[in-house]
């Protein structure tokens, strides 16, 4: 080997080192947090704790070596659990693997055809909608573990079950129910007083003694627990997966790929959000299919993104994949020494962990929004919540797209338009004639011209110009006259211009804002209103002109 061969082989060695030493924290943080997750929501999803550990390793593992994001943590979701749960209780535990291979392959399909492309047709208040269906499934699905009822039949429908767990509140346990409150209570209140502090790493411990000691009647009750349940939960890391095909598994991984494609794709969002990075879409899909394509083959669960779980890796300082790769590796590792521990966790624990993850699943701040600027998307998120927890999550995001596209275009054949005519100074000011751009006299300022409406149809055209073709301008004029309609992804989309531009150092203004959008702009927009405190939005276009002179530029 040459000496230059080993100059970079070492620096390679090097840079893998210091990924190491700056992750390892945040992965081993994870990991105990995903361990009671992947077990609580492998069991709220039909399958064993140990199918929930395979997940966790696999689809976390393969994920963050394929993938496009330095921050997504892939393994079990609460996205999933409510159709994976209704899929296992139909065709038996058995038949997930499959699901999960089948899930892989759809995902893969859509990223060889670039079907992200058209996930810009579903709009945040149909995937906030779905999200609360689920939440609000997984939720009432624990019922029978918190109240301690035994032997209550199961109904292939979500509703049927639920009937039946209340006609059967009579035979509670009410040390159980006691239970469950307490450390359901304990995980809300160690979230209020310790937010840093993952609650289930806490509770999770003193629940597997709790029941250790019942079942060593060294306290003067028993409680039912993952144990009685599951009666194998030794560490496997494999699982021949049963290869068995038919028409409603299709159906039910062509739903299960594309909700795993809408919370994969929206977590790296709020990662970079989080962050100020930006994830390779491309990639994270590839990443994604692989995961439970090879997860499925070692007998896992389909997988997706885990908003919360990425959340913390982001919070614990992780700043590459490195994190969610070795998250992985200590998940297999911890579980090898303390899975057996957990046949001792109470059934009703579990129970407070799930309806903490349901609750944690729903973002009251973005109903409160809808409802107060855009009613009607409200009424959208929770017609599509309610599809989802009494019919079908799929049927529920198509009803949910489909209106929303019905009321944009509503609103669009409304004709919104501004009619107030302004003589320019000079032919330097008339820019944008439809996806043409056009300088102003000095080669430095860049005058971009919005036209017709910004909303989330034609937000990310807008980001993708400003990330990829306007990096030489020191000064951005966003002239916003002709905008007629703009959404909250409008004005999230705006904000992104405007961060993407400081960035970089650019200086950005806005002049012109229509009448018909201002109120939204004020309102919601905390890039615009940033922007109004420095003096830096303009009534005209001519005036930045003015203020661009003082800076010397002209």
């Amino acid at each position: 080997m040459g000496q230059r061969e080993q100059f970079f082989s070492r620096l390679g060695e090097n840079m893998v080192l210091k990924k190491i030493k700056d992750n390892w924290k945040a992965g081993l943080t994870v990991a105990l947090i995903s361990i009671p997750l992947s077990i609580s929501l492998a069991v709220a999803s039909g399958t064993t704790p140990t199918v929930g550990i395979i997940t966790a390793v696999w689809a976390g593992l393969i994920a963050s070596l394929f993938g496009g994001s330095n921050f997504n943590v892939i393994g079990p979701t609460g996205a999933l659990a409510g159709i994976i749960a209704t899929f296992a209780f139909a065709n038996g535990p058995q038949a997930l693997p499959m699901l999960t291979i089948l899930t892989g392959l759809f995902i893969l399909a859509a990223y060889t055809l670039k079907l992200e492309r058209y996930l810009i047709l579903i709009p945040s208040s149909v995937i906030h909608g779905f999200t609360l269906g689920v939440a609000f499934i997984i939720g009432l699905n624990q019922l029978n573990y918190a109240f301690g009822l035994k032997n209550v039949p199961q109904h292939d429908h979500f509703f049927a079950n639920v009937l039946e767990s209340f006609k059967h509140l009579p035979n509670l346990s009410l040390i159980t129910f006691a239970i469950f409150l307490a450390f359901f209570g304990g995980l809300l209140l160690l979230r209020f007083l310790l937010p840093r502090v993952p609650g289930a790493i806490v509770l999770a411990p003193v629940g597997i003694a709790l029941g250790y000691m019942g079942n060593g009647q060294l306290i003067p009750f028993r409680l039912e627990t993952l144990g009685d349940k599951f009666t194998d939960l030794s560490f496997k890391l494999f699982q021949a997966p049963s290869i068995t095909f038919s028409a409603h598994i299709l159906q039910t991984a062509a739903t299960v790929a594309l909700i795993a494609i809408l919370e994969t794709m929206l977590s790296a969002k709020i990662a970079d959000g989080m962050t100020h990075t930006k994830h390779n879409p491309r990639k994270e899909m590839f990443g994604l299919g692989l995961a439970n394509l090879i997860c499925g083959f070692f007998g896992g669960i389909p997988a997706t993104a885990a908003l919360a779980r990425t959340s913390l890796n982001i919070k614990t300082q992780a700043n590459d994949k490195m994190a969610a790769t070795i998250n992985a590796i200590f998940i297999a590792l911890i579980s090898i020494f303390l899975l057996p521990f957990f046949k001792f966790i109470p059934l009703a624990v579990i129970a407070a962990i799930l309806v903490y993850v349901s609750v944690q699943m729903v973002e009251a701040e973005h109903f409160i929004t809808f409802y107060k600027y855009e009613r009607p998307y409200f009424f959208v998120s929770m017609a599509v919540a309610m599809v989802t927890i009494y019919k079908d999550p799929i049927i529920g995001i198509l009803l949910g797209a489909t209106v929303s596209l019905m009321l944009l275009v509503d609103k669009i054949a409304q004709g919104h338009y501004d009619i107030k005519l302004r003589k320019r100074r000079d032919d330097s000011n008339a820019t944008i004639a439809g996806e043409q751009t056009k300088e102003i006299a000095h080669t430095d300022v860049l005058l971009y011209s919005m036209k017709g409406k910004l909303c989330y149809i034609n937000g990310r055209a807008h980001i993708t110009r400003f990330e990829n073709i306007f990096r030489k301008y020191r000064y951005v004029i966003l002239r916003l006259r002709e905008i007629y309609f703009i959404d909250l992804d409008g004005v999230a989309a705006l904000n992104e211009i405007i961060e993407i531009g400081h960035a970089r150092g650019q200086t950005i203004v806005i002049t012109s804002v229509s009448p018909s959008t201002v109120e939204i702009l004020e309102k919601a927009s905390s890039s615009y209103q940033k922007l109004k405190r420095d003096n830096l939005v303009f009534k005209t276009t001519n005036a930045p002109l003015d203020y661009f002179s003082k800076l010397n530029i002209h």
